[in-house]
């Protein structure tokens, strides 16, 4: 089989992943399972993520073409298995977006961006059984802080939650207060968690998103240390030879060496 002519159609991508799949196609591609390309998929994303924390579009462009090619292989594994086609994975989508937009495909009216997301909750809990919680379709495997702040966000809309923001950093402070008086381990690590999820609270109540803070501290604090360990080669020093009040100093010229 040659290769697809026009590389910009979707369907040259199924045929492509149809071919790598097929019994004289690609060994490592063939052996393949939902269960292996997990942690692929996985890192697809978190590269789609990091392309978007740093602006980079011809990234972003690549990395979302990575993250397609896993779905799309996803979808070949599964009509081989004849669970379901790639066709019922873009109706299934499509019907959704569709069915959650009816101010856009029907006749309701909305006034802001705000009602457009209260209705979509509504709307997505008549697509749940009678009987399931609207925490339960919230994936588990989700990174704590982000399945920490859409639990939050879910509750809201029925009434869960603090009135204002004020009220959230009234509890931060009580929660601080159980952490330092916490005796056992066990305990701290209890309480250090519902200090974790206070904060989250308080992200999500000021529109901040706290894996992307929280991955943004992780990249200042990188290239800052980076930028001491530099330093230090420069200047013919050991970093770990230094006294905690002269690392404290080379970190606070390292803020400045990077800002």
């Amino acid at each position: 089989m040659s290769s697809p002519k026009d590389l910009s159609r979707f369907s040259a991508l199924v045929d492509i992943i149809a071919r790598l799949r097929a019994p004289d196609g690609c060994p490592w591609d063939r052996k393949q399972t939902h269960a292996s390309l997990r942690e692929n998929l996985l890192a697809e994303c978190y590269e789609v993520l990091e392309a978007l924390d740093e602006g980079d579009s011809a990234k972003l462009r690549d990395e979302l073409g990575d993250l397609l090619m896993q779905i799309v292989l996803h979808a070949q594994i599964a009509s081989e298995a004849g669970e379901f086609g790639l066709g019922e994975v873009v109706e299934n989508i499509n019907t959704k977006l569709i069915h959650r937009h009816p101010h856009i495909f029907g006749s309701k009216k909305v006034r802001d961006a705000e009602e457009v997301a209260l209705n979509w909750e509504e709307l997505k809990g008549e697509e749940r059984a009678p009987d399931a919680s609207m925490l339960e379709s919230v994936p588990g495997q989700m990174p704590a802080l982000g399945y920490s702040q859409e639990i939050q966000r879910r509750v809201a809309h029925v009434g869960f939650d603090w009135k204002d923001v004020g009220g959230v950093i009234d509890k931060l402070a009580e929660e601080v207060g159980e952490f330092q008086q916490a005796g056992s381990r066990k305990r701290q690590a209890e309480e250090f968690g519902d200090l974790l999820f206070t904060l989250a609270n308080i992200g999500r109540r000021m529109e901040i998103d706290l894996e992307a803070a929280l991955r943004e501290a992780n990249r200042r604090f990188y290239k800052r240390f980076t930028c001491m360990e530099e330093v230090c080669r420069k200047r013919g020093v050991n970093l770990g030879d230094l006294s905690f009040d002269e690392q404290n100093a080379l970190w606070e010229e390292a803020k400045k060496r990077t800002e």
